[in-house]
């Protein structure tokens, strides 16, 4: 399987022909759902679902589906059936892509904003996106997919999620509002945290083989 990073949250993973992409936000780069057969949307906020990008692909490609939170989920109800509401616990497949599905709530913003439904999404027991939380996956997941700079997080939060989580390798995702300065920052603490390399932001269009 290859996995893309695109802008901010958004990935995209490729096996034997098919597409999956999560999390087609507003800052995630051009044309983010090319190609795609599946896509996975971990939460509503606009920088990890685009609707206007989401309800053109299902227009285009009948073949195209879509799992999400019913939140999420119920925006798209004119595409029927191939529209999945999806919720802690479940399990299915998208275009040959086995995904487990864990947790419910986005990690608190600030006092007095209500906490919104989020999903996070295991792929092939392979790589885990978290969406906007620290949810840790009942099952150990290879590759972690780390929300790095967020209102919500801090660096200390990051540390405790890779720790709980235990992955083989980590890649930084949820880094847009990073200034150039704060990218290198990014790197030196992450390889503090593993002076061996195997935590790591990429730049998207960057891919990896898992």
């Amino acid at each position: 399987m290859r996995l893309t990073k695109l802008g901010h949250a958004c990935v995209r993973l490729e096996k034997k022909g098919a597409v999956l992409v999560i999390d087609p936000g507003i800052w995630s780069g051009p044309d983010p759902l090319a190609g795609a057969n599946a896509v996975l949307v971990t939460h509503e906020h606009s920088d990890h679902l685009d609707p206007a990008l989401v309800r053109a692909a299902l227009g285009a490609d009948t073949d195209v589906q879509l799992w999400a939170n019913p939140s999420v989920a119920g925006q798209f109800a004119e595409f029927g059936e191939r529209v999945h509401p999806v919720a802690h616990g479940d399990a299915f497949d998208a275009a040959g892509f086995d995904v487990h599905v864990y947790g419910r709530e986005h990690a608190r913003i600030l006092p007095g904003i209500p906490v919104i439904a989020n999903t996070g999404f295991a792929v092939d027991a392979t790589v885990f996106h978290p969406g906007d939380s620290f949810t840790v996956p009942d099952d150990p997941v290879p590759m972690l997919l780390m929300p790095v700079s967020a209102p919500w997080l801090k660096l200390t939060e990051v540390a405790e999620f890779v720790r709980a989580s235990a992955p083989v390798r980590g890649i930084a995702i949820h880094d847009a509002i990073l200034s150039d300065a704060g990218v290198g920052l990014l790197s030196s603490l992450l390889m503090a945290l593993r002076p061996d390399g195997s935590l790591s932001r990429l730049e998207p269009g960057s891919q990896v083989e898992l």
